[in-house]
């Protein structure tokens, strides 16, 4: 029962680590946040971020770990079903991610910020996590827009193209999105009806 408690009492612990990490590196960016400012949000001491964290970049490593591991299984569950009508997820898919950014603002920035495809590199670990990720999320999309090519529900091109392109609608709206990039906690969202529009006359025939 003790070894239990602890197991849980140190995942909690890590979780408000990530937490704290996700805080200041979406602030600050990688290179201005320290891990003094992270121990400190977190109410931990550094000594403690190493004993869950073998480093700096690991720990920014995890962030995008721990959020893939939430993401990827909603998008999953949002495309996997091939019954249903494929303009109906694609507008699904549309308030799933741009739902899931606003509810976890500092990692949208982050995201926004380190994710681009143009600035992956082999050798650095997070980035190799994040590639994996990206390709996975744009072969799930790829296959949504086959199958509405196929049923005549969105217009000819090539998937894997139109995925990307799907991809880079959505985050130039989240680039702007007074509720991921802003800091005002008052702040309204941009209007999600125009999104929708948007996606729909570039994609969707009739």
């Amino acid at each position: 029962m003790a070894r239990t408690e602890s197991l849980v009492q140190q995942d909690v612990s890590r979780a408000q680590l990530l937490d704290a990490a996700e805080e200041v590196f979406g602030r600050k960016g990688f290179h201005e946040a320290t891990l003094k400012e992270v121990a400190e949000l977190a109410e931990f001491s550094v000594g403690s971020v190493y004993s869950f964290f073998d480093s700096k970049d690991e720990l920014f490593q995890q962030i995008f770990v721990r959020r893939g591991e939430q993401f990827m299984p909603r998008l999953h569950e949002i495309l996997d079903d091939t019954t249903m009508d494929p303009v109906e997820q694609l507008h699904a898919l549309i308030d799933f991610e741009i739902g899931f950014f606003r509810e976890h603002p500092q990692f949208g920035r982050l995201y926004l910020r380190y994710s681009s495809v143009n600035m992956l590199a082999a050798d650095r670990e997070v980035d190799v996590v994040i590639a994996s990720r990206y390709e996975e999320a744009m072969q799930l999309q790829a296959s949504l827009i086959r199958r509405g090519q196929v049923a005549q529900r969105f217009r000819r091109g090539d998937a894997d193209v139109l995925s990307r392109l799907f991809s880079g609608l959505i985050a130039a709206y989240q680039a702007m999105d007074p509720l991921v990039v802003g800091d005002d906690p008052e702040a309204v969202g941009l209007a999600l009806s125009e999104l929708h529009d948007i996606v729909a006359r570039a994609f969707v025939v009739g």
